[in-house]
């Protein structure tokens, strides 16, 4: 999902930003690991495979993540990776081995490693053990693999050059062909996948005479007690049991509140009221000055926040303007200068929309629950009045603040960009 939020927020910001996008979120519905693993359940492989894609979807959904142009499967696009592979063989980049096994021919493309800057002579190949006899060289990939003893007739195919599946590779190669034709702009994913799977992606799509990308974006990962999230490593947290101690839209602002090249060190528990905190206190200013009839599309964003979007899409930056924009906006309302208020909270809404926050979108309506209008005005008020206490070296009235808030059930929390509340557990 720290994939999904990132490339859902570079979406809404191109959109934002008045370019078309086409976005393709292509399902990789036969590979090794789902004939493995379907095995062992005792369930058919496309099965398996349907299962995970709609629990994906369900997270993507809930997070609030914009829905693809098109969401290819790799097992709809078979005839166009026989295409890719006749069209590389012909070339003379890839090769035919034992019946239903076809490769790359790696030392056949002279730019091989150019994505991940390495050299060749240097590297070894993805194989585990012992190299397939027919393979011509170790480092030579799988573009399409003949059915092995046990496995299901169901996940093979015919071919020119034998019965058998696609590899994963490949698959990605021919969807992106398909639906964003020989040349696109961005090709997106996260950090590990950088080699071998999109420098094999990019090798055989470039030796097939095609441009492919123009720009990559990968994003780092989300780690728990500095260790890399994933299944292998028994720390994977669904979406489903990370939103019972929280809400999806404290998730999604955890998940997209930090630059998508920097890894998200994540806290269970402790990361969700963080990022609720935050949000309830934007969330909060936004329903104060009531701007829910407005289209924040039509809205002029601040100068900073557009820099700071367009400067590698740095969202901490952006949101640095956001929480800057709503400290400006309680002090206008203490001063009930509402019409400047106003004006701000456009602006407010009109950012949090291009991060998929907007605090009036339907999506997130249940979200800000843990307050009442009157609550929030009268807190908001509260807090509004601190710094201009401290401005003042008032100290005695800003502590008063804070523990009258303190003593009737909210809990402050002071960061560098003002104050945020919540209404305390204890």
């Amino acid at each position: 999902m720290r994939s999904a939020v990132a490339f859902d927020i570079l979406i809404r910001w191109l959109r934002r930003s008045g370019y078309e996008v086409t976005f393709i979120r292509n399902v990789t519905d036969i590979d090794d690991k789902i004939l493995a693993k379907s095995a062992a359940h005792d369930h058919s492989w496309w099965a398996w495979a349907y299962r995970f894609e709609k629990e994906f979807t369900a997270a993507y959904e809930t997070l609030g993540v914009s829905p693809p142009t098109y969401e290819p499967r790799a097992t709809g696009h078979i005839t166009d990776m026989i295409n890719l592979m006749q069209r590389l063989i012909d070339r003379g980049h890839a090769y035919t081995g034992d019946p239903g096994n076809v490769y790359f021919n790696v030392r056949s493309w002279p730019n091989y490693g150019e994505l991940t800057r390495q050299d060749i002579d240097k590297l070894v190949g993805e194989d585990d053990g012992e190299v397939p006899s027919d393979k011509r060289d170790p480092l030579d990939f799988a573009l399409w693999k003949a059915i092995k003893p046990g496995e299901p007739e169901t996940a093979s195919w015919p071919t020119p050059f034998g019965v058998g599946r696609p590899g994963w590779h490949l698959e990605c190669s021919a969807m992106a062909h398909r639906y964003l034709g020989e040349s696109f702009d961005i090709h997106g994913g996260g950090a590990d996948l950088r080699f071998p799977h999109h420098e094999n992606e990019q090798a055989q799509s470039k030796a097939a005479g095609w441009g492919f990308t123009t720009w990559w974006m990968h994003n780092a990962w989300v780690t728990v007690s500095g260790e890399k999230m994933s299944k292998s490593l028994g720390n994977s947290l669904l979406v489903n049991e990370i939103l019972t101690t929280g809400t999806p839209v404290a998730l999604r602002y955890a998940l997209g509140s930090v630059h998508y090249r920097s890894t998200i060190e994540f806290t269970p528990g402790e990361s969700l009221d963080v990022a609720q905190a935050a949000w309830e206190r934007i969330a909060s200013f936004v329903n104060r000055v009531g701007v829910e009839d407005i289209d924040p599309n039509e809205v002029e964003l601040p100068e900073g926040f557009v820099q700071a979007m367009n400067d590698d899409l740095n969202v901490s930056a952006a949101l640095a303007v956001v929480h800057d924009q709503v400290r400006a906006g309680n002090q206008a309302i203490s001063r009930d200068d509402h019409a400047s208020a106003r004006g701000i909270g456009e602006q407010v809404r009109a950012m949090m929309a291009v991060l998929g926050l907007d605090p009036c979108d339907p999506h997130w309506a249940q979200a800000h629950h843990s307050t009442t209008p009157a609550l929030s005005a009268l807190v908001e008020e509260l807090l509004a009045q601190r710094p201009q206490a401290r401005t003042e070296k008032d100290w005695e009235k800003a502590d008063t603040i804070r523990q009258m808030l303190t003593q009737a059930g909210i809990a402050i929390e002071d960061g560098p960009h003002g104050s945020s509340w919540t209404v305390s557990n204890d």
